[in-house]
């Protein structure tokens, strides 16, 4: 089969297909297909006098504000070049420097464009001209990264269905087209609506520049909700995954009827978090009407108040979290079991080693690759997915402090983004810039896991 007659009838077929389902497509969703273009056209009918405002906004700039960021970004795109070209021993490399350097102070107005260069004017916040440098630095790297990507590029290989780049580009462009239209531009709406304050649902709109940053920073309620979160998510990862590793190797034990113990271990991930939720506030329910609180009082002749006190109320939202995706957790690791190779533990027994050193030993080492891939996507849950359990049992509550000054106890960022989104008259632009803080936050966090976590992950060969 391995031919190359066979790569071309192959590639016609898997060609054939998609142009079939694309057609299929079109037919049945006609309207939305127009509604779609009729709004691409009317992005691209406004390029112009985008393009013409542009120019309007520079020419009219101060060059007090436009020479820092065209500075700023410069030299971020000339130190790049000199690094690329040091390690990669780019000739000739002033070509190389001009380039990345032109690239730094274009691309470096990216995002100081979208602040209309406000972190640059005089009466600017010194935390509002250090964030704009900041922001100016990263927006360098927009262009000059790709650029420097490309001097170490890799001859392409004939080998593969699609020799001809415009086919694979071709294949792509769907996806392409859907991240845009679903992601990237209502990331950028998202932006410019966090640079500006308004109130939901009224439409007029204040540019305030950095404003809303600067006061979720000031925000008492705001940080309560940030210290909330990270406690909360710090022991759903260490609870879930502690448990789901001890409950995967007692699964993968040789024992009859395994493949059903392991189905019921794993259903409850199947169910959404707002399930959960409903689930749990039954058990926890104030009074005897919840199941917990009737054995307390038939066993112990005491009840407590789980979802009113500020301290229980977290807790039982972790155990609820945990219980939801413990399953997704079980299931890896049970797989990472199966993986383990049998003769490395029959070595260390026959040297002597007892279960717990074969497990701490060699298990839980090849384990590494799936433990980092669950710290990852249980930190990710923690933040985002938690919301429907929250709003089911505590609404945000209990509330903390003196007539709830510090908010509620359980009311994580995601929470309180929602509530300050859709809340008839909430600060909807303070939400946008909740939604780019926690994003950030996400993002930064994932890169410190890969940075100092992959680097003790061992994958077996």
């Amino acid at each position: 089969m391995d031919s190359p007659r066979f790569d071309r009838w192959w590639a016609r077929g898997v060609a054939l297909g998609v142009a079939a389902l694309t057609l299929y497509i079109l037919i049945t969703e006609w309207d939305g297909v127009v509604r779609l273009g009729l709004w691409l056209w009317a992005g691209l009918s406004a390029a112009p006098q985008s393009f013409a405002n542009l120019t309007n906004y520079y020419a009219v700039l101060p060059a007090a504000q436009l020479l820092p960021s065209l500075i700023i970004g410069a030299v971020v795109g000339l130190v790049l070049g000199v690094r690329a070209v040091r390690q990669r021993r780019v000739d000739p490399p002033w070509g190389v420097l001009i380039i990345s350097t032109v690239l730094g102070a274009f691309s470096g107005q990216i995002l100081t464009a979208t602040l209309q260069h406000c972190t640059y004017a005089l009466e600017a916040p010194a935390v509002e001209a250090i964030a704009g440098v900041v922001l100016t630095a990263l927006s360098a790297l927009i262009f000059v990264m790709p650029y420097l990507a490309t001097l170490n590029r890799i001859n392409p290989s004939q080998s593969g269905y699609f020799r001809r780049p415009a086919l694979a580009y071709g294949f792509l462009a769907p996806t392409l087209l859907s991240l845009f239209v679903f992601l990237y531009y209502p990331s950028i709406q998202t932006i410019l609506l966090s640079l500006n304050a308004r109130r939901f649902p009224i439409r007029t709109e204040r540019f305030v520049c950095l404003g809303n940053y600067t006061a979720l920073a000031e925000d008492v309620v705001y940080q309560s909700s940030f210290v909330t979160t990270l406690a909360i998510t710090l022991a759903i990862v260490g609870f879930s995954l502690s448990i789901a590793l001890g409950i995967a190797v007692l699964a993968s034990q040789k024992v009859r009827g395994a493949s059903i113990y392991r189905t019921f271990l794993i259903w409850p991930f199947a169910l959404s978090p707002v399930v959960t939720g409903v689930i749990f506030l039954a058990l926890f329910r104030d009074g005897q009407a919840g199941l917990v609180n009737y054995f307390l009082t038939v066993g112990f002749g005491t009840e407590l108040s789980w979802l009113r006190n500020p301290d229980l109320a977290r807790w039982v939202v972790v155990l609820a979290s945990v219980w939801n995706i413990l399953g997704f957790n079980i299931l890896f690791y049970i797989a990472g079991l199966q993986g383990v190779p049998p003769e490395l533990l029959e070595a260390a027994a026959i040297d002597g080693a007892n279960k717990p050193q074969r497990f701490f030993s060699i298990t839980f080492p090849l384990l590494s690759p799936y433990t980092f891939f669950l710290l990852v996507t249980n930190v990710t849950y923690s933040f985002y997915g938690i919301y429907g359990v929250v709003d089911a049992l505590t609404s945000g509550g209990p509330p903390v402090g003196a007539a709830g000054m510090f908010g509620g106890a359980t009311n994580v960022l995601i929470y309180k983004l929602y509530e300050d989104a859709f809340t008839p008259g909430a600060p909807i632009g303070s939400a946008a810039a909740q939604a780019i803080v926690l994003f950030i936050g996400i993002a930064a966090l994932t890169l410190l896991q890969f940075r100092f976590v992959e680097s003790r992950v061992t994958y077996a060969d």
